[in-house]
């Protein structure tokens, strides 16, 4: 088993255990994503990231975790494999952005 898939499990029984999966819905938990990605660039605000790395290091691991849970979460309530998600996701962003030309570049694949 994936140690994404470990990851899962546990964040489910940590769900399950206070038996909030009735407020769990797809769409509330993509919500609930979004806020914490916020939280996340929140973080950042205002500050260089060196400073914000200083200052904020602890924060952005558990904001980044609640953010990595909540995808998780999502993963389980639409019966999507993560793993292989991200597998095809690298593939076709592949096709995208082949090496040689994207190589160094920080423009869309629709300008390179």
């Amino acid at each position: 088993m994936s140690d994404i898939k470990e990851l899962q499990k546990k964040a489910v029984a940590f769900r399950d255990e206070r038996n909030w999966q009735q407020f769990h819905k797809p769409k509330d938990l993509a919500l609930s994503l979004s806020l914490e990605a916020s939280e996340l660039l929140e973080l950042f605000q205002w500050k260089t990231d060196e400073e914000a790395l200083a200052e904020n290091h602890q924060d952005m691991q558990d904001e980044l975790a609640d953010v990595v849970i909540y995808a998780l979460l999502i993963a389980e309530a639409t019966n999507i494999d993560l793993y292989d998600a991200i597998e095809n996701k690298i593939k076709k962003n592949g096709l995208k952005y082949p090496v040689e030309k994207a190589s160094g570049s920080r423009v869309k694949y629709t300008e390179l």
